[in-house]
């Protein structure tokens, strides 16, 4: 994407997400700030727990009933999001502005209906279409997502299809109401390889069509090796490194980013063990003093242990939170194992 073509469509600034569990806080996300910009493909990268889907589920008002936005605003089409407090306010964003495509098609999807049906519900709540008129948009969809036999397949129940048929459907559900933002939330986790492959070129294929902007959600940045325009790395709540794909595959400046592409199982050495990260990730109850990351990285600075990191540009389009780009640092180097990822992406992505 060209700078100039740069227009922000979402933008998240200072965000506070707290959950009430069990009479104790939890901090889920932790003063995140981020900007998405008009057309483009975002992947959010980070294990579990690292506020992913908490921080996305902001952004179309499905944050479970005991979590909360503590503080912060996020900014869409001159509305703050983060001051919504009905249903009807949401539904004016949810499905018909910004969309989004779940892990588990079973959950998604009623087994009691037709995919025909469940389809056109959305065109009906949505676009307003009733009838024939939602029927035939109905066929079109199916045949956008590679659905053949549209007339015959949308008469037929979530049971009659296959796993990866079903995340189809769920992708043609969320693109019938040609939403401006197209959230996909670890959208190939229960695929095999090749299907997998599949849908992110169908997902890819839907946002050329209808000009979506994209926002991956993933804890494998393999797989988004070749989707995303720009990737941003979650840890404990908070965005720790945010740039280009070419930029945080081939010159990665946080410890945490590191580990995560020395887990690739693509570099992994035959007869030898795959990397993994070394300790938990912290405990989200308690207040984080200093780098969150600091207790399971082995290049931690002391004052990595005393204050929280502020972002330090490497280029216009990629910053980090690290202290190790602090000019008094000391030169640490990443693992040599990354030296190894191809400049082919595809290399990256075996599908």
């Amino acid at each position: 994407m060209t700078e100039h073509s740069r227009e922000t469509i979402l933008k998240v600034e200072d965000l506070n997400v707290k959950f009430s569990l069990r009479g104790r806080v939890l901090h889920a996300i932790r003063g995140v700030g981020l900007d998405i910009y008009k057309g483009e493909s975002l992947a959010i990268v980070g294990e579990s727990g690292s506020g992913k889907t908490v921080l996305t589920k902001t952004f179309t008002g499905l944050l479970d009933q005991n979590g909360w936005v503590d503080s912060g605003s996020i900014w869409f089409e001159g509305q703050d999001l983060a001051r919504f407090k009905t249903e009807k306010e949401w539904l004016k964003i949810r499905g018909r502005k910004i969309a989004m495509v779940l892990q588990d098609p079973m959950t998604s999807l009623n087994p009691l209906k037709t995919i025909g049906r469940q389809i056109a519900e959305a065109l009906e709540l949505h676009q307003g279409m009733k009838g024939d008129a939602a029927k035939k948009r109905t066929q079109e969809i199916l045949l956008d997502v590679g659905i053949q036999e549209p007339q015959r397949r949308m008469k037929q129940y979530p049971h009659q299809f296959s796993g990866g048929m079903r995340q189809r459907v769920v992708i043609a559900i969320a693109a019938a109401c040609q939403p401006e933002i197209l959230i996909c939330d670890e959208p190939t986790t229960a695929l095999d390889v090749t299907i997998q492959a599949q849908i992110l070129d169908l997902i890819r294929e839907l946002i050329r069509k209808y000009k979506l902007t994209c926002i991956y959600i993933t804890h494998d940045l393999g797989v988004v090796a070749n989707v995303a325009d720009r990737i941003a790395v979650m840890y404990a709540g908070d965005i720790v490194e945010i740039g280009t794909s070419e930029e945080i595959f081939f010159s990665p400046r946080h410890p945490y980013t590191w580990a995560l592409l020395s887990s690739l199982p693509q570099l992994g050495i035959k007869g030898e063990d795959l990397f993994s990260i070394r300790g938990t990730p912290p405990n989200l109850f308690q207040t984080i003093t200093g780098d969150a990351f600091a207790p399971r990285n082995p290049q931690a600075l002391n004052i990595d242990f005393k204050e929280r990191p502020p972002y330090f540009d490497v280029s216009p389009t990629h910053k980090v939170r690290s202290w190790l780009m602090d000019q008094r640092a000391p030169e640490v180097k990443p693992p040599a194992v990354l030296s190894r990822i191809s400049r082919e992406g595809g290399s990256l992505y075996e599908g």
